[in-house]
Protein backbone atom coordinates (compact mmCIF):
# COMPACT_ATOMS: atom_id res chain seq x y z
CA UNK A 1 0.00 0.00 0.00
CA UNK A 2 2.80 2.14 0.55
CA UNK A 3 4.07 1.98 -2.55
CA UNK A 4 1.34 2.65 -4.51
CA UNK A 5 0.67 5.83 -2.19
CA UNK A 6 4.39 6.57 -3.34
CA UNK A 7 3.27 5.66 -7.05
CA UNK A 8 0.40 8.55 -6.76
CA UNK A 9 2.16 11.12 -4.89
CA UNK A 10 4.92 11.22 -7.72
CA UNK A 11 2.18 11.22 -10.15
CA UNK A 12 0.69 14.03 -8.43
CA UNK A 13 3.73 15.82 -8.55
CA UNK A 14 3.59 15.18 -12.69
CA UNK A 15 0.16 16.25 -12.82
CA UNK A 16 0.83 19.40 -10.67
CA UNK A 17 3.57 20.52 -13.08
CA UNK A 18 1.75 19.82 -16.20
CA UNK A 19 -0.77 22.15 -14.70
CA UNK A 20 1.74 24.77 -13.74
CA UNK A 21 3.02 24.67 -17.57
CA UNK A 22 -0.09 24.74 -19.30
CA UNK A 23 -1.55 28.00 -16.99
CA UNK A 24 2.32 29.66 -16.93
CA UNK A 25 2.11 29.77 -21.00
CA UNK A 26 -1.24 30.35 -21.69
CA UNK A 27 -1.28 33.22 -19.19
CA UNK A 28 2.20 34.67 -21.07
CA UNK A 29 -0.02 34.48 -24.23
CA UNK A 30 -2.80 36.47 -22.90
CA UNK A 31 -2.83 40.36 -24.17
CA UNK A 32 -1.33 42.99 -22.19
CA UNK A 33 0.24 42.66 -19.08
CA UNK A 34 -0.34 43.21 -15.18
CA UNK A 35 0.43 46.60 -15.88
CA UNK A 36 -0.96 47.99 -18.90
CA UNK A 37 -4.52 47.10 -17.03
CA UNK A 38 -3.91 50.08 -14.27
CA UNK A 39 -5.91 52.84 -14.96
CA UNK A 40 -2.92 55.08 -14.35
CA UNK A 41 -0.06 55.45 -17.21
CA UNK A 42 3.46 54.93 -16.76
CA UNK A 43 6.18 56.09 -18.14
CA UNK A 44 8.68 54.34 -20.10
CA UNK A 45 11.46 54.76 -17.22
CA UNK A 46 8.63 53.49 -14.45
CA UNK A 47 7.65 51.20 -16.48
CA UNK A 48 10.56 49.37 -16.97
CA UNK A 49 11.89 49.85 -13.03
CA UNK A 50 8.14 47.76 -12.37
CA UNK A 51 8.87 44.80 -14.70
CA UNK A 52 12.14 44.80 -13.22
CA UNK A 53 10.72 44.48 -9.42
CA UNK A 54 8.24 41.65 -10.19
CA UNK A 55 11.05 39.71 -12.21
CA UNK A 56 9.49 39.99 -15.53
CA UNK A 57 12.20 41.58 -17.75
CA UNK A 58 13.59 38.19 -17.50
CA UNK A 59 13.14 35.85 -20.15
CA UNK A 60 10.32 33.58 -20.27
CA UNK A 61 12.12 30.38 -19.70
CA UNK A 62 13.60 32.01 -16.94
CA UNK A 63 10.29 32.95 -15.33
CA UNK A 64 9.53 29.41 -16.13
CA UNK A 65 11.82 27.86 -13.69
CA UNK A 66 12.00 30.48 -10.91
CA UNK A 67 8.73 30.57 -9.67
CA UNK A 68 7.95 27.05 -8.93
CA UNK A 69 12.22 27.05 -7.53
CA UNK A 70 10.63 29.40 -4.94
CA UNK A 71 7.37 27.49 -4.08
CA UNK A 72 9.55 24.49 -3.35
CA UNK A 73 12.75 26.55 -1.61
CA UNK A 74 10.78 29.50 -0.05
CA UNK A 75 7.24 27.75 0.35
CA UNK A 76 6.02 31.00 -1.42
CA UNK A 77 3.20 31.28 -3.85
CA UNK A 78 4.25 34.89 -4.52
CA UNK A 79 2.90 38.29 -4.50
CA UNK A 80 -0.34 39.59 -6.21
CA UNK A 81 0.65 42.43 -8.47
CA UNK A 82 -2.56 43.83 -8.19
CA UNK A 83 -2.94 43.83 -4.44
CA UNK A 84 0.93 44.08 -3.15
CA UNK A 85 -0.54 41.09 -0.81
CA UNK A 86 1.03 37.63 -0.30
CA UNK A 87 -1.28 35.24 -2.44
CA UNK A 88 -1.00 33.13 0.17
CA UNK A 89 -3.00 35.14 2.14
CA UNK A 90 -5.83 35.94 -0.29
CA UNK A 91 -6.28 31.93 -0.52
CA UNK A 92 -6.27 31.88 3.56
CA UNK A 93 -9.33 34.69 3.72
CA UNK A 94 -11.02 33.44 0.37
CA UNK A 95 -11.15 29.62 0.34
CA UNK A 96 -13.10 28.95 3.42
CA UNK A 97 -16.37 29.91 1.62
CA UNK A 98 -15.51 27.98 -1.12
CA UNK A 99 -14.71 25.23 1.21
CA UNK A 100 -18.32 25.83 2.77
CA UNK A 101 -20.36 25.93 -0.67
CA UNK A 102 -18.22 23.16 -1.62
CA UNK A 103 -18.83 20.85 1.25
CA UNK A 104 -22.77 21.79 1.00
CA UNK A 105 -22.57 21.05 -2.81
CA UNK A 106 -21.32 18.00 -1.92
CA UNK A 107 -23.97 16.97 0.57
CA UNK A 108 -26.67 18.06 -1.93
CA UNK A 109 -24.73 16.03 -4.50
CA UNK A 110 -24.71 12.83 -2.45
CA UNK A 111 -27.95 12.98 -0.82
CA UNK A 112 -29.64 13.10 -3.43
CA UNK A 113 -27.93 11.44 -6.40
CA UNK A 114 -27.05 8.16 -4.20
CA UNK A 115 -30.96 7.32 -3.42
CA UNK A 116 -32.16 7.92 -6.62
CA UNK A 117 -29.41 5.98 -8.29
CA UNK A 118 -29.96 3.13 -5.62
CA UNK A 119 -33.82 3.45 -6.16
CA UNK A 120 -33.49 3.92 -10.07
CA UNK A 121 -31.43 0.38 -10.38
CA UNK A 122 -33.85 -1.48 -7.67
CA UNK A 123 -36.63 -0.58 -9.68
CA UNK A 124 -35.63 -1.02 -12.94
CA UNK A 125 -38.45 -0.05 -15.46
CA UNK A 126 -40.42 1.11 -13.67
CA UNK A 127 -42.02 4.90 -13.03
CA UNK A 128 -39.85 5.33 -10.25
CA UNK A 129 -36.78 4.73 -12.37
CA UNK A 130 -38.10 6.73 -15.63
CA UNK A 131 -38.42 9.60 -12.83
CA UNK A 132 -35.15 9.32 -11.55
CA UNK A 133 -33.33 9.33 -14.51
CA UNK A 134 -35.30 12.45 -16.47
CA UNK A 135 -33.96 14.13 -13.10
CA UNK A 136 -30.46 13.23 -13.48
CA UNK A 137 -30.86 14.05 -17.28
CA UNK A 138 -32.49 17.69 -16.55
CA UNK A 139 -29.94 18.16 -13.68
CA UNK A 140 -26.99 17.46 -16.71
CA UNK A 141 -27.93 19.52 -19.26
CA UNK A 142 -28.80 22.47 -17.62
CA UNK A 143 -25.91 24.64 -16.30
CA UNK A 144 -25.52 26.46 -13.05
CA UNK A 145 -25.18 29.70 -14.91
CA UNK A 146 -29.27 29.27 -15.50
CA UNK A 147 -30.34 27.05 -12.40
CA UNK A 148 -28.51 30.12 -10.34
CA UNK A 149 -30.93 32.83 -11.40
CA UNK A 150 -34.13 30.48 -11.60
CA UNK A 151 -33.73 29.93 -7.94
CA UNK A 152 -32.79 33.95 -7.13
CA UNK A 153 -36.06 34.64 -9.09
CA UNK A 154 -38.40 31.52 -7.93
CA UNK A 155 -37.08 31.13 -4.50
CA UNK A 156 -35.14 33.96 -2.90
CA UNK A 157 -37.33 36.79 -4.22
CA UNK A 158 -40.39 34.79 -2.36
CA UNK A 159 -39.49 33.17 0.77
CA UNK A 160 -38.40 35.52 3.21
CA UNK A 161 -35.92 33.83 4.97
CA UNK A 162 -33.60 33.48 1.67
CA UNK A 163 -31.74 36.48 -0.01
CA UNK A 164 -30.80 36.75 -3.82
CA UNK A 165 -27.10 37.32 -3.33
CA UNK A 166 -24.93 38.04 -0.37
CA UNK A 167 -23.18 36.04 2.33
CA UNK A 168 -23.32 36.50 6.68
CA UNK A 169 -25.87 34.46 7.51
CA UNK A 170 -25.51 30.07 7.77
CA UNK A 171 -28.71 30.37 5.21
CA UNK A 172 -26.86 31.94 2.53
CA UNK A 173 -25.29 29.17 1.99
CA UNK A 174 -28.04 26.99 1.07
CA UNK A 175 -29.03 28.43 -2.63
CA UNK A 176 -25.39 28.07 -4.05
CA UNK A 177 -25.01 24.81 -2.29
CA UNK A 178 -27.93 23.55 -4.34
CA UNK A 179 -26.87 25.27 -7.72
CA UNK A 180 -23.77 23.67 -7.89
CA UNK A 181 -24.58 20.19 -6.68
CA UNK A 182 -27.52 19.51 -8.79
CA UNK A 183 -25.54 18.46 -11.45
CA UNK A 184 -22.79 16.46 -9.86
CA UNK A 185 -26.14 14.88 -8.09
CA UNK A 186 -26.99 13.81 -11.80
CA UNK A 187 -24.07 11.92 -12.15
CA UNK A 188 -24.16 10.53 -9.29
CA UNK A 189 -27.38 8.81 -9.85
CA UNK A 190 -27.01 7.26 -13.10
CA UNK A 191 -23.51 6.04 -11.98
CA UNK A 192 -24.82 4.55 -9.29
CA UNK A 193 -27.54 3.24 -10.82
CA UNK A 194 -25.18 1.78 -13.48
CA UNK A 195 -23.05 -0.20 -10.78
CA UNK A 196 -25.75 -1.16 -8.84
CA UNK A 197 -27.77 -2.89 -11.54
CA UNK A 198 -24.28 -4.39 -12.55
CA UNK A 199 -24.12 -5.87 -9.01
CA UNK A 200 -27.59 -6.87 -9.00
CA UNK A 201 -26.94 -9.12 -11.73
CA UNK A 202 -24.46 -11.04 -9.99
CA UNK A 203 -24.86 -15.12 -8.85
CA UNK A 204 -24.59 -14.01 -5.07
CA UNK A 205 -27.68 -11.88 -4.96
CA UNK A 206 -29.81 -14.03 -6.95
CA UNK A 207 -28.95 -16.69 -4.30
CA UNK A 208 -29.93 -13.80 -1.92
CA UNK A 209 -32.95 -13.93 -3.06
CA UNK A 210 -33.27 -17.82 -3.50
CA UNK A 211 -32.82 -17.97 0.17
CA UNK A 212 -35.58 -15.92 0.99
CA UNK A 213 -34.36 -12.50 1.87
CA UNK A 214 -36.74 -9.42 1.64
CA UNK A 215 -35.62 -7.06 -1.37
CA UNK A 216 -34.75 -4.32 0.96
CA UNK A 217 -32.21 -6.07 2.76
CA UNK A 218 -30.79 -7.80 -0.42
CA UNK A 219 -29.93 -3.87 -1.43
CA UNK A 220 -28.89 -2.65 1.70
CA UNK A 221 -26.46 -5.57 2.90
CA UNK A 222 -25.31 -7.43 0.05
CA UNK A 223 -25.71 -4.91 -2.86
CA UNK A 224 -24.84 -1.85 -1.82
CA UNK A 225 -21.72 -2.06 -1.01
CA UNK A 226 -20.74 -3.02 -4.26
CA UNK A 227 -22.69 -0.84 -5.83
CA UNK A 228 -20.96 1.98 -4.04
CA UNK A 229 -17.88 1.57 -5.32
CA UNK A 230 -17.54 3.97 -8.59
CA UNK A 231 -19.36 6.09 -6.44
CA UNK A 232 -16.92 6.54 -3.70
CA UNK A 233 -14.10 6.85 -6.29
CA UNK A 234 -15.98 9.76 -7.78
CA UNK A 235 -16.83 11.77 -4.57
CA UNK A 236 -12.88 12.82 -3.96
CA UNK A 237 -12.57 14.27 -7.34
CA UNK A 238 -16.32 15.58 -7.73
CA UNK A 239 -15.49 17.52 -4.35
CA UNK A 240 -12.65 18.90 -5.59
CA UNK A 241 -14.30 20.32 -8.94
CA UNK A 242 -17.47 21.27 -7.00
CA UNK A 243 -14.64 24.09 -5.17
CA UNK A 244 -12.93 24.50 -8.14
CA UNK A 245 -15.95 24.97 -10.00
CA UNK A 246 -18.13 27.39 -7.75
CA UNK A 247 -16.56 30.90 -9.88
CA UNK A 248 -19.37 31.12 -11.70
CA UNK A 249 -21.86 30.38 -8.37
CA UNK A 250 -19.67 32.74 -6.41
CA UNK A 251 -20.21 35.16 -8.83
CA UNK A 252 -24.26 35.18 -9.24
CA UNK A 253 -24.43 34.59 -5.50
CA UNK A 254 -21.58 37.22 -4.61
CA UNK A 255 -20.20 34.74 -2.18
CA UNK A 256 -16.56 36.06 -1.26
CA UNK A 257 -14.34 32.97 -2.06
CA UNK A 258 -11.59 32.39 -4.46
CA UNK A 259 -13.65 32.78 -7.65
CA UNK A 260 -14.08 36.53 -7.58
CA UNK A 261 -9.97 36.68 -6.96
CA UNK A 262 -9.45 34.31 -9.93
CA UNK A 263 -11.35 36.63 -12.05
CA UNK A 264 -9.85 39.47 -11.15
CA UNK A 265 -6.48 37.83 -11.81
CA UNK A 266 -7.64 36.43 -15.13
CA UNK A 267 -8.56 40.43 -15.88
CA UNK A 268 -6.10 42.27 -14.14
CA UNK A 269 -3.09 39.59 -15.97
CA UNK A 270 -2.25 38.88 -12.04
CA UNK A 271 -0.49 36.08 -12.91
CA UNK A 272 0.95 34.83 -9.69
CA UNK A 273 -2.28 35.21 -8.03
CA UNK A 274 -3.53 32.77 -10.86
CA UNK A 275 -0.87 30.57 -10.21
CA UNK A 276 -1.52 30.09 -7.00
CA UNK A 277 -4.84 29.57 -7.32
CA UNK A 278 -4.83 26.83 -9.99
CA UNK A 279 -1.66 25.34 -8.21
CA UNK A 280 -3.76 25.33 -4.89
CA UNK A 281 -6.75 23.98 -6.55
CA UNK A 282 -4.75 21.26 -8.45
CA UNK A 283 -2.76 19.60 -5.81
CA UNK A 284 -6.09 19.48 -3.49
CA UNK A 285 -7.54 17.53 -6.51
CA UNK A 286 -4.47 15.38 -6.12
CA UNK A 287 -5.07 14.93 -2.80
CA UNK A 288 -9.37 13.98 -2.93
CA UNK A 289 -8.40 11.27 -5.63
CA UNK A 290 -5.18 9.80 -3.26
CA UNK A 291 -8.20 9.65 -0.70
CA UNK A 292 -10.83 8.13 -2.84
CA UNK A 293 -8.80 5.53 -4.11
CA UNK A 294 -7.52 4.92 -0.84
CA UNK A 295 -11.13 4.91 0.55
CA UNK A 296 -12.10 1.87 -2.30
CA UNK A 297 -9.49 -0.03 -1.52
CA UNK A 298 -10.98 -0.09 2.11
CA UNK A 299 -14.42 -1.19 0.86
CA UNK A 300 -13.07 -3.72 -1.99
CA UNK A 301 -10.39 -6.46 -1.02
CA UNK A 302 -9.89 -7.28 -4.00
CA UNK A 303 -8.52 -4.02 -4.70
CA UNK A 304 -5.85 -4.49 -2.07
CA UNK A 305 -4.73 -8.38 -3.70
CA UNK A 306 -4.60 -6.83 -6.84
CA UNK A 307 -2.15 -3.66 -5.63
CA UNK A 308 -0.40 -6.51 -2.81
Amino acid sequence: MLRYILQRLGQGVLVLWALYTIVFFLADLMPGDAFSTTERSMSPEVLEQQKKLWGQDKHILEQYIIYPYNVVTKGTLGLSMEKNRPVWDIIQQSFPASLIVGLAALGVAVGLGVPIGVLSAARKNTAVDYGGMAIAMVGICVPSFIIGPILQLSLAANVPALKIAGWGHPLDVLLPAVTLGLGTAAYLARLTRGAMLEVLNQDFIRTAHAKGLPGHRVVLKHALRGGLLPAVAFIGPAFAVLISGSFIVETIFQVPGMGQHFITAALKRDIYVLLGVVLFYGLLIVIMNLAADLLAAALNPRIRLHDA
